[in-house]
């Protein structure tokens, strides 16, 4: 759906809460054309979709109250690009939207106090290893085999792919590497799942 005169492709953030204005600025860097999703309106014309950080109770209450489950799992399962960080993460999960087939480790890694930076190396990703922020991060604590593991601290998933989401523990609009966000714009604008 991008426009013929050459705009990219169109993403949209969830912006119930957390840090939606961030990753809209790390798209607009990669060549997104983006808006803010707040209603299942919101999700018309998208061509991928960012689930961002917050708190995921209050997330979840968030989407209740605008209606959002069923466009959000519909918007998903259309085949459409989606990145879910951290709080997003939680929210696809099976015991929430159930669009995962994993289930999430609410901060398994420790409180805010124990918040931390890691490289990672992520499988598909080029240009070495990406530098990961983790607030009060979720790891992946089970999945089912249609789950692909792109990277793991201390044995723990905190990177994962199934079909067209992608699903990380971390911040990636606060590190400056803007790679998984590119990557989401150049499959969007392809066209390609996942």
């Amino acid at each position: 759906m991008s426009d013929p005169a050459g705009a990219g492709p169109r993403v949209g953030v969830l912006a119930l809460q957390g840090a939606f204005a961030a990753h809209a600025r790390a798209l607009h860097r990669c060549g997104a054309r983006t808006s803010e999703v707040r209603t299942p309106a919101g999700l018309q014309g998208l061509d991928a979709l960012v689930l961002p950080g917050g708190e995921s109770t209050t997330m979840m209450l968030g989407i209740a109250r605008e209606g959002l489950a069923e466009p959000l799992r519909a918007f998903a399962a259309s085949g459409r690009p989606v990145l879910a960080t951290c709080a997003g993460l939680i929210v696809l999960d099976r015991e929430r939207l159930g669009v995962l087939d994993l289930r999430c480790a609410r901060n398994a890694f420790g409180r805010q106090l124990h918040s931390f930076e890691e490289d990672l190396e992520v499988a598909g990703l080029d240009g070495g290893p990406l530098h990961a922020v983790f607030i009060r991060a979720p790891w992946v604590a089970e999945h089912g085999p249609a789950v692909e593991v792109l990277a793991t601290v201390d044995g723990h998933p905190v990177a994962v792919r199934q079909g067209a989401v992608t699903g990380v523990s971390f911040h990636p609009e606060l590190t400056g590497d803007d790679r998984l966000h590119a990557a989401l714009v150049a499959r969007a604008a392809a066209g390609t799942p996942g």
